[in-house]
């Protein structure tokens, strides 16, 4: 690692785990990662800034080793009450099926402006983001507070757009990635790069650390993103199912039982992401041009995941994996860290 980076934070080992919302990033997760030499990553983007505080006050507890933070760039819609009854319309097959009444929340997102001073307050080693791109006003409050900052890029345009702000890194979410999609400049479907292909023209256009992301799973992957000139490879995935996890057993099951690649779709959450094909996702695919846009769609299918996650019943889940899906283990952070670095 650049010795500006994760090395000078001493983070042993070139290996960053992904943020992954929904619930994934317990401070069980992100604390085992980070104490077993890499940098563990909480997903911050649906807690509210007291929920921020107190994870990662857990998390501190746990463990005294470096973690990071990411947010979503976003501002709370104002959707018409009109397309709001229309997508409750579209979703009401479901809704049915699981014996529920839609119920209109009292905010579509949590609030990205309180969230970002909360980090002022909370410093945490580095802070993340995706789904839009900060001011240089925000990177400077950041590292006035001595916390390092990386952004999420899909394409080029967006790697020269993070530079330009002087942040410490760069991740690469490359088509392979599991979950949602971060780009900020244009379409999500016309940014799908693979990671390699990122990599390769990244490394021409910017002096920035880069992390690859997107289907890496195995020792091999992470040597081979190293020596494509990658400062670290990022994984999501292979920790969903690590004991730490905090996604549901029914999840769970369904990732070490897939038969099929994963696929994207717009239809849960109103923005692309990949994930398992399952009856949920299937119906929602057929109505994925209709819906809102995220966050309103992701919202509105809250109240479906949650039923699904009491019942235990994966068919109602968004889940959301990349192309190494075929490779994950009952295992534990511990024992997942050891094998990727065993070499």
């Amino acid at each position: 690692m650049s010795l500006l980076f994760l090395e000078a934070m001493g983070v042993k080992h070139p290996i960053v785990q992904s943020p992954m919302a929904g619930g994934a990033t317990t401070s069980a997760l992100v604390s085992a990662v980070s104490h077993a030499g890499a940098l563990g990553s909480l997903a911050g983007s649906a807690l509210s800034p007291e929920e921020l505080v107190n994870t990662s006050r857990a998390i501190r507890e746990r463990t005294e080793c470096p973690f990071a933070i990411n947010l979503f760039i976003q501002e709370e819609p104002a959707p018409s009450p009109d397309s709001v009854t229309h997508a409750l319309r579209l979703l009401k097959p479901l809704y049915d099926e699981l014996e529920l009444d839609p119920v209109l929340p009292a905010r579509w997102c949590q609030p990205f402006e309180q969230q970002f001073e909360m980090l002022l307050d909370i410093r945490p080693s580095v802070a993340s983001f995706t789904f839009g791109i900060l001011s240089i006003e925000q990177v400077e409050a950041l590292k006035a507070c001595d916390i390092r900052v990386v952004g999420t890029a899909t394409h080029p345009d967006e790697v020269i757009a993070w530079s330009r702000l002087g942040v410490d890194a760069i991740s690469l979410q490359g088509k392979e990635a599991g979950g949602h999609r971060g780009t900020f400049l244009g379409r999500c479907e016309d940014a799908l790069w693979p990671v390699d292909s990122l990599l390769s023209a990244a490394k021409k256009i910017t002096r920035t650390p880069l992390i690859a992301a997107g289907g890496i799973m195995t020792a091999a992957d992470v040597r081979h993103c190293l020596a494509s000139g990658a400062e670290a490879a990022q994984l999501g995935t292979a920790f969903l199912t690590t004991h730490e996890s905090g996604i549901p057993p029914a999840y769970k099951q369904a990732l070490m039982n897939a038969r099929r690649m994963p696929e994207f779709t717009r239809g849960f959450s109103g923005r692309l992401a990949k994930g398992l094909p399952n009856h949920a996702f299937r119906f929602l695919q057929k109505i994925a041009e209709q819906v809102p846009d995220y966050p309103v769609q992701n919202t509105l299918t809250a109240a479906l995941r949650a039923q699904g996650k009491r019942l235990g019943n994966a068919e109602y889940l968004s889940l959301w994996a990349g192309d190494g899906v075929n490779h994950v283990r009952d295992i534990s952070v511990r024992q997942l860290i050891e094998e990727l670095v065993g070499d």
